[in-house]
């Protein structure tokens, strides 16, 4: 996996991710590496604090800035105006941290579409709509199993067996048979 300090594009203004790849990365307190041909060596790149409201162009953003755009692993989208998450996300295969606190996701099968994400530990997904939920904590645990932090909340064994217990008492095909009975 890439190390080195995040390419932070944060607090730009960002409306549009077509318009990137004139932005320049904050400086940060520990120095951006680049490769031979300009590209910076990182596995993190933070978006938050923008006015971002779709991912269409992630990917064309990510392969402007990184020299391994396949190994990021840590994303912050953070406080921008996303209503979906998109299924973009789910090419970034070695996706370990995810922020996407403070947007304006409704919908809280939109965390459906992370499922695939086999390394994702880490989601934040607070100050959304989705959040007012009852089923919420619940819904995002048993879609994401391999979760260990949810809004910066360690997701405890019990947590996850009571939320796999909603699970199914709550899957399609068991209420069908159900109801039915």
């Amino acid at each position: 996996m890439m190390c080195g300090a995040p390419v932070d594009l944060s607090f730009k203004a960002i409306s549009n991710l077509a318009d990137t790849e004139s932005e320049e990365p904050s400086r940060c307190l520990r120095p951006l590496k680049r490769n031979s041909v300009g590209k910076f060596q990182s596995g993190s790149l933070r978006l938050n604090n923008n006015h971002i409201t779709n991912l269409f162009d992630l990917h064309k953003t990510i392969s402007h800035f990184m020299a391994e755009p396949s190994l990021l692993a840590w994303l912050d989208l953070s406080f921008n105006r996303i209503t979906n998450i998109d299924k973009v996300l789910c090419e970034l295969p070695q996706l370990r941290v995810l922020y996407l606190h403070g947007n304006r996701i409704f919908s809280l099968s939109e965390v459906d579409k992370l499922r695939n994400l086999s390394h994702l530990h880490t989601i934040t997904l607070h100050g959304n709509v989705i959040e007012t939920n009852k089923a919420y904590r619940s819904h995002v645990i048993s879609t994401l199993r391999g979760l260990k932090t949810m809004d910066f909340s360690v997701v405890t064994p019990q947590e996850r067996a009571l939320a796999q217990i909603w699970h199914h008492r709550t899957s399609p095909g068991k209420q069908n048979k159900e109801t039915l009975k």
